[in-house]
């Protein structure tokens, strides 16, 4: 029987100067004479190496390739070596190869010392040759670094911890070498002149997000859009009020509170997503419960709003709007708008231009308004605010979902470059400030962590925390089974029974999800929304279902917890809270507000519905034009009086 082919060395790899002479070898054992055929790849493709028809190939190469040698005999057997790469190094160096070289590693680039920048990118680079190749292994301050073992050592961003003497050991099987030490020193930059003298003396922020509709179809992504952007504000260190789902008249009192916290100094952002429409050049934000058909008498105008902003001279006004801007006229006057005040230094930012519409995207479980998307993606970079919605308008403006549907406009009078990066000024605070910052801590307290111990032994544990500032969530958490109770259960409620506005067949599952990322495996939890509805302190009821060890009885027992107002229930924006408490006087002094608490982009098809509000006349209905209480929109003497608001 006649054996196969069997090769005893295959060849080596070597990396060498260009022209140098390298020898590759095989050896084959088999059945008679064999024949050799050395190929080589050349451009993807495998050729035949010409002439090389010999146990040894012997090159001169002036470029890198690959090679493999076939070996066969005269019974139609053959067998190939591994493939092997003779790599020509050639780096510029005037390093020459001793006479008698024989394979072990030879330096000929050795890694620059250089000073690089906080946060730059720096490179160390090597070369030696070596047959076979050599292997390296990087050190810094003397212990090697794991992973870095290529003849190139990169840093993309350089840190103080970078800073430090660098070598590279190079090796293979005839022997190793060292680089010659390369220091690296990372200098701290100082951030530019102008970066230091823009600062604000606070930072507030009021987002407001509708989606449950009474008379128009409900919205899906102005939830995680506004927690998102809350969660993202608050690390620019914005005091942040978020809310969902306000009424008219909880809208105007919650901008009135938010209004009395401007003064000078003061960077303020107004953000509104939900539905809106534009008449006779005005905005319009629609709450929850404005009527169908409905009148600009019952929707929130931001142009008043902006002006108030003004009035309260903030030295950096932002109203960001995810809204539809479709035009509605309910009546042929055009309006003479009077211009705001010339004091500067207010940016609007608009999802949407002028008579488009704003849209929703869904993909799988997420959503989110397209607009905020990319705001969300911008927001925290250090650059001049009106930057920032540039590059949100460059990136809707690619987004093929919207294309030639939603293109962003931003209008602004901005007279420096303010970011809203720009550091809170932290010396010399007034007494407004101090005063301010209590009342904004005071309300911000969530309920504390309450143990509650039941007659049978068991013990729960109810903690709390917020999504919105107007949204609470109560964990329950079994903590002991106590003596004689097994198979324990908990149930949770609240008195009044609060509506959870998140939930529903038609929501998305991304508010459950959140939930599972800030608590630790409770037994049991309760959303309560639309806080700013209580008219009364909210209680807990603590139901334990147990099973009793001895009786075997499946038994209940209750716990009622008082927890007060919590959140922006305190500040009374609810009409019949204000109506029972009097009169107030709308000042720095008596006006407590609220900082959410919780911390936290997505592609997909657009929502077969935008955020347009629909105005659609009912046959059996009067026309707007009998309508009574429209406001006359060339009448310049209209003005939207927040502190002056019947509750």
């Amino acid at each position: 029987m006649i054996g196969g082919i069997v090769v005893v060395k295959h060849p080596v790899s070597a990396c060498v100067p260009p022209n140098y002479k390298v020898t590759l070898s095989v050896q084959a054992k088999g059945t008679g004479p064999l024949s050799y055929q050395w190929f080589k790849s050349n451009k993807g493709k495998v050729v035949q190496e010409t002439g090389a028809t010999q146990a040894d190939l012997v090159l001169r190469p002036e470029r890198s390739q690959p090679y493999v040698c076939r070996v066969s005999d005269q019974y139609c057997n053959c067998a190939f070596t591994d493939w092997v790469k003779v790599k020509v190094l050639d780096n510029g160096t005037s390093a020459e190869l001793p006479a008698e070289w024989d394979g072990e590693p030879h330096m000929t680039l050795h890694p620059n010392p250089q000073t690089v920048m906080l946060g730059e990118r720096f490179t160390l680079t090597c070369a030696a040759f070596g047959i076979p190749p050599p292997t390296h292994q990087w050190y810094r301050n003397g212990q090697p670094l794991q992973g870095e073992t290529t003849d190139t050592l990169q840093i993309k961003k350089a840190g103080a911890e970078h800073s430090g003497s660098y070598l590279c050991c190079v090796s293979n099987v005839n022997g190793e070498t060292w680089t010659e030490a390369a220091d690296v020193e990372v200098a701290v930059q100082p951030d530019p002149p102008q970066a230091s003298e823009l600062r604000a003396t606070d930072k507030v922020a009021l987002l407001i997000g509708n989606l449950n509709y009474s008379h128009h179809p409900d919205l899906m992504a102005p939830t995680m859009d506004v927690h998102k952007l809350a969660h993202l504000l608050l690390e620019l260190d914005f005091r942040v009020v978020s809310l969902l789902d306000l009424s008219r008249a909880e809208m105007d009192a919650a901008i009135e509170r938010f209004l009395q916290l401007l003064v000078k100094g003061v960077y303020a952002i107004f953000y509104y997503a939900g539905h809106g429409y534009e008449n006779s050049g005005r905005n319009y934000l629609v709450p929850v419960d404005a009527p169908r058909p409905y009148c600009t008498g019952n929707c929130v105008c931001v142009q008043r709003v902006m002006q108030r902003m003004q009035e309260q001279q903030a030295v950096l006004s932002v109203i960001l709007l995810d809204t539809c801007r479709k035009w509605y006229k309910q009546n042929p006057t055009v309006s003479e708008i009077k211009p705001l005040a010339p004091l500067g230094n207010t940016v609007y930012g608009y999802a949407t231009c002028e008579d488009a519409e704003a849209f929703e995207v869904q993909d799988g479980g997420r959503s989110t308004g397209i607009f905020t998307k990319y705001l969300n993606k911008h927001i925290r970079l250090r650059e001049k605010v009106t930057h920032v919605l540039e590059l949100v308008s460059e990136d809707l403006g690619k987004d093929p979902l919207v294309f030639g549907r939603q293109v962003v406009e931003i209008k602004h009078t901005l007279k420096e470059p303010r970011s809203l990066t720009d550091p809170i000024q932290t010396d010399g605070h007034t007494k407004e400030l101090r005063l301010r910052d209590a009342f904004w801590r005071e309300a911000n307290v969530l309920p504390g962590r309450k143990l509650l111990v039941f007659p049978c032994g068991v013990k729960v544990e109810l903690s709390f925390s917020a999504l919105f500032s107007n949204v609470l969530v109560v964990f329950a958490t079994v903590k002991d089974m106590g003596p004689r109770a097994k198979d324990c259960t908990v149930n949770l409620k609240s008195r009044p029974e609060m509506e959870d506005i998140l939930s529903g067949p038609d929501r998305s599952g991304e508010m459950d999800s959140l939930l599972l990322s800030i608590a630790d495996k409770p037994d049991c939890s309760l959303r309560l929304c639309s806080l700013q509805k209580l008219q009364k302190p909210l209680e807990i009821k603590t139901d334990l279902h147990y099973t009793d060890s001895e009786s075997r009885k499946r038994l209940i027992e209750s716990k009622l917890l008082d927890i007060g107002l919590p959140l922006v229930a305190s500040c009374m924006l609810n009409p019949r809270m204000q109506l029972e408490q009097g009169p107030s006087v709308l000042s720095i002094e008596n006006i407590p507000w609220c900082r959410q608490a919780a911390r936290q982009e997505s592609g997909g098809v657009v929502r077969p519905f935008t955020r347009k509000a629909e105005n659609l006349w009912d046959n059996t209905r009067v026309p707007p034009s009998a309508c009574s209480n429209i406001p006359e929109e060339n009448d310049e003497n209209e003005h939207q009086d927040f502190s002056n608001c019947q509750f």
